[in-house]
């Protein structure tokens, strides 16, 4: 049936609004579909009445235009917690929509009503078991969201079960919801032991649950630096990359960096494991990328005063070979991306840069600026093109910063300029560079029309001046004429600055000094004033006679000025100076000494290596694009710690590891889920059986690393009870089928097995392994190892399905053995799974 409507000047929603007389709206008039209006008096009663019909009302529709309304009200800040009896009766109902909406009505409540929240939680725990996964994600979230002390009680239960949920949206949600019960009572939260279910889901089979667990453990262990890493979390983890989101994946590369590789050859399988995450889209996967290659070149690569191989790469070597490997990736996002994105990408180019200069000369034209550009990417990438200078290609983009100084942009023509002259100032534009960018800059002098060009001209030669004394003569002749134009501070201070360097090249460089001393009382710029004055007393012992007098008077208008301490204090200096002074050279000494000139590659002024270098640590965060430390804009309790784990390693520095699995051999290994060579454990009704691993050779392949070891490889007496049948045909879906079906923990994994040599090749292996009735369902060669996905049939018609990786250097063999079907017991399973192995290894001829 229809429900009918209260005979009131209530608004049918969906329905033509109230005209403004209070008169019900005419079909004619225009339909208002905003809900967020304001209210009439009596509304909430007239809603009250619509939820009390709620039950009988057929229309889906129409029930929720109901709830939307009431929410709508919620919105705009109207107090509608009296309708909670009837939109807790409104729970009832299997329109997921409705419910949702409900939900939300409740936890808006909940702090303010804590009562009316109270009554709500029967509902919410019974919605928690609900049949719908859905149904039951919401109803968890919204009990979490509640976050009332008195409630954690009536939460643990749901929580702990969401965290076993066969629908990964509860997993996942239950995840969360740990979060916020830690947030809300730490103590309770340490009793229920969360933070040890947190570590077990990161063997979860859905990437989704396992990056929420990255990001909860993350949070609840801010203070002691993250979560806990060891070997074989970080493995598994970067095992499963290929399975995460983007999201995901930036969650498992912001661990890397923390992250301390066991030896060179682990780091270096991680890198190549990373490898693939350059090839994407997603910037912040690259960026993110980057800083994990950069801090493992930092864990692995040899320092001063490592006593190891002569031929292993230093720290700096490491560092320009991921520079180069991530430079075609970088260039290629920075030329793609949004405007907002590319500014951010420039920052982190400029940076790297820095780190290694030279790597990214090659690409200077992908910097040209373009004219669709918006003003923050230009500039980013004028400074950088001065960076990317060389003798090679200096020429052209000297001419292109030419192109850019008369712009309307004053701040790009100034940042022209200084790029300009900073490859004459590093001499990295050779020979005759710095002859030809002096004379360029000299030009710029007498542009009259553009006052900022020419302020910033004078003040880029008198850097020049400083770094290259000897272009003196190429830059003389225009400063007393530019004087008399240059308006602004900094390039009239630079021009009389100019004038003392030279003024034994310039005839009236005195008589010039001389004008401005007389109207010193004009100045009002203490920079200037300061120029003036060391200006003056550096032209004084050039040509003493013609300066004397003017020295004295700019002297005893400098020490009355109290304009500027410094001033007077320099003033001060001076005169005590040349008075007190019985041998004129020493003073002379002092004054023009040459300690301003650039030893390094650098002014000391402008000396920022310990920034750079603290940022570089900081790389891919909001520092890089601040350029300032984190501590400069976060709060010290906000801090987050950058703790490297694990603080020491199973594995001695210079021992051989277990190889890591690549994902990308071939298609099959993107099926087999969470399955890995290192990260399946041994399931807990077999430990007392002997445990495979690389430290402790139990299975006799090596005679000094066990006491005592099996029968002699030759004895197959051990073999006989294992009867397989010599046919047997799967299809790529059969076994997948059958791999996902096994659990992990019913998985066994035999790693670092060191064999007498590394196959041949893939056929070899085969063709042994056939003759012992082990067939291959597909097989890849890299670089560094071997991988086979093997499966055989026992006659009793249980299947072994095998991952088998055979690492080239040293020559070792691991494997992960999944069995199928047939008799349940673990242990006689276990003694087939043995003597499998011993199979294996006599078909390799060990």
């Amino acid at each position: 049936m229809t429900s009918t409507y209260p005979n009131s000047n209530m608004p049918v929603p969906g329905g033509p609004p109230p005209s403004t007389n209070g008169q019900p709206g005419q079909p004619g008039q225009p339909r208002d579909e905003s809900y967020f209006t304001e209210s009439r008096k009596g509304e909430v009663n007239e809603l009250r009445q619509l939820l009390r019909t709620f039950g009988t009302e057929k229309d889906r529709n129409r029930k929720r235009e109901i709830m939307k309304k009431v929410i709508a009200y919620m919105t705009l800040g109207i107090d509608v917690s009296r309708l909670f009896t009837e939109m807790m009766l409104a729970i009832e109902t299997r329109d997921l929509v409705i419910k949702k909406m409900v939900y939300l009505f409740l936890c808006n409540y909940a702090e303010t009503h804590p009562d009316l929240a109270q009554m709500c939680t029967n509902t919410l725990v019974k919605d928690c078991g609900n049949e719908d996964p859905m149904v039951r994600g919401l109803a968890l979230r919204s009990l979490c969201s509640l976050r009332l002390p008195q409630m954690i009680e009536y939460t643990s239960e749901p929580l702990r079960k969401s965290l076993q949920d066969g629908h990964a949206y509860v997993r996942k949600t239950g995840v969360m919801g740990i979060l916020k019960m830690y947030h809300l009572n730490k103590e309770e939260f340490d009793k229920a032991a969360f933070n040890d279910i947190l570590y077990d889901m990161l063997r979860d089979p859905d990437s989704s649950v396992v990056t929420n667990c990255i990001l909860v453990l993350n949070e609840i262990m801010a203070e002691s630096g993250g979560m806990a890493l060891n070997r074989a979390v970080m493995l598994h983890l970067l095992n499963r990359i290929h399975e995460f989101s983007e999201f995901g994946i930036l969650s498992v590369l912001d661990l890397v960096p923390r992250y301390i590789p066991a030896n060179d050859e682990e780091g270096f399988q991680i890198m190549n494991l990373l490898d693939p995450v350059l090839r994407t889209a997603n910037a912040g996967a690259v960026v993110a990328t980057i800083r994990a290659f950069l801090s493992i070149a930092d864990a692995i690569g040899k320092r001063p005063g490592d006593d190891r191989d002569p031929d292993s790469p230093t720290v700096d070597d490491l560092k320009r070979q991921v520079v180069v490997r991530i430079k075609a990736p970088l260039v290629t996002l920075i030329a793609s991306s949004s405007n907002e994105l590319s500014y951010v990408l420039l920052k982190y180019a400029d940076q790297l840069i820095d780190l290694c200069p030279g790597i990214f000369d090659d690409e200077y034209r992908q910097f040209y600026v373009r004219f669709s550009d918006p003003t923050h990417i230009k500039h980013s990438k004028v400074r950088i093109l001065a960076k990317l200078a060389n003798p090679q290609t200096a020429p052209d983009i000297v001419s292109e910063l030419s192109e850019l100084i008369a712009t309307v942009d004053d701040t790009m023509g100034r940042i022209a300029v200084r790029s300009m002259a900073s490859i004459a100032i590093h001499n990295s534009g050779g020979e005759g560079a710095v002859e030809s960018i002096a004379r360029r800059l000299v030009e710029m002098l007498d542009l009259q029309g553009i006052p900022h060009v020419s302020s910033e001209a004078a003040v880029s030669l008198a850097s020049l001046v400083r770094r290259h004394p000897n272009i003196t003569t190429v830059i003389s002749a225009p400063l007393p004429r530019a004087l008399k134009y240059i308006t602004e501070p900094n390039g009239k201070a630079a021009l009389i600055f100019l004038l003392g360097e030279c003024g034994d090249s310039i005839v009236e460089a005195p008589y010039v000094l001389e004008k401005v001393i007389d109207s010193y009382e004009n100045i009002t710029n203490a920079g200037v004033k300061t120029a003036l004055l060391a200006a003056t007393v550096t032209l004084f012992f050039k040509r003493p006679p013609e300066v004397q007098m003017m020295l004295g008077r700019l002297l005893k208008k400098a020490t009355d000025d109290v304009s500027s301490q410094d001033l007077h204090d320099r003033a001060l200096f001076y005169y005590r100076l040349l008075r007190s002074s019985p041998d004129p050279t020493l003073a002379k000494s002092v004054v023009t000494s040459k300690s301003m000139a650039m030893a390094t590659d650098h002014f000391a002024e402008d000396d920022d290596s310990e920034l750079r270098a603290a940022l570089m640590n900081e790389f891919n965060t909001l520092c890089t694009i601040y350029r300032c430390r984190a501590e400069n804009f976060i709060d010290e309790e906000n801090l987050v710690k950058f703790v490297k784990m694990p603080p020491e390693h199973p594995l001695p520095r210079d021992g051989n590891v277990a190889p890591v699995v690549d994902p990308g051999v071939n298609n099959l290994t993107d099926q087999f889920g969470s399955a890995s060579v290192h990260d399946v454990s041994v399931p807990a009704a077999v430990t007392s059986a002997p445990i495979y691993s690389g430290e402790v050779d139990l299975l006799g392949f090596g005679d000094d690393l066990a006491p005592s070891g099996p029968p002699p490889l030759g004895d197959t007496t051990s073999l006989q009870t294992l009867s397989l049948k010599s046919f047997v045909s799967l299809t790529g879906d059969e076994y997948q089928s059958k791999w996902g079906s096994v659990p992990d923990a019913e998985a066994v994994v035999v790693s670092a097995l060191q064999m007498r040599s590394a196959p041949s090749s893939t056929d070899a292996v085969e063709s042994s392994m056939s003759a012992f009735h082990i067939f291959t369902m597909a097989s890849g060669e890299l670089p560094t190892e071997f991988k086979f996905f093997l499966y055989c049939q026992e006659e009793g018609g249980e299947y072994f399905l095998i991952q088998a990786v055979a690492q080239k250097a040293p020559p070792s063999l691991s494997l992960t053995i999944k069995p199928h079907g047939g008799d349940n017991n673990p242990n006689k399973r276990r003694e087939k799974i043995d003597q499998l192995v011993e199979l294996i290894k006599t078909s390799l001829g060990e």
